[in-house]
């Protein structure tokens, strides 16, 4: 990794929590080193429990828009039982990568152009290599899924409202 990933800590909260906040998820900053609650990946991962995404100023954006992603993109039944592991499919995992990548453009400082960089340097993996190659070529399964859950609209927008 040539360059460190941007965390909570380098953007500030304020923004993330308005974005969070329009989804009806609350983000809980905990102290340095503090462990994070429901965090499926540990260490300084986001952290899932209900309505309440869990960071860290070391945590990852990345980390955070995801496991946001996974809240809006779950049903209202998972999502009230939500602890930890947020579960879904394939397809859903796809259309929770799509969607962070969408959102990454609403905070001041990120936008997709770093997402990209910063997810590719955390691991995730893509058939073409990249999540840029993804994104721009290999996701229109992740489009449908969203929009027929009314998460994105005809443009690919973000219509900021969680799966019904």
């Amino acid at each position: 990794m040539t360059e460190a990933v941007l965390t909570l800590g380098g953007i500030g909260p304020a923004s993330v929590a308005a974005l969070l906040g329009r989804y009806g998820l609350c983000l809980q900053i905990l102290e340095p080193g503090a462990p994070i609650p429901g965090s499926y990946w540990g260490e300084r991962e986001a952290g899932l429990k209900a309505e309440r995404l869990y960071a860290r100023p070391d945590t990852p954006v990345h980390s955070i828009l995801h496991e946001a992603c996974h809240f809006i993109c779950m049903s209202p039944a998972r999502r009230t039982a939500l602890d930890t592991d947020a579960g879904g499919d394939d397809a859903e995992e796809s259309a929770v990568c799509y969607l962070q990548v969408l959102l990454a453009d609403a905070l001041p400082g990120v936008g997709r152009d770093r997402l990209f960089r910063d997810m590719d340097a955390w691991g995730y993996s893509f058939r073409l290599g990249s999540t840029r190659a993804w994104f721009e070529d290999d996701a229109q399964d992740a489009r449908i899924w969203l929009r027929a859950r009314n998460l994105t609209d005809a443009a690919d927008r973000p219509t900021g409202r969680c799966r019904a």
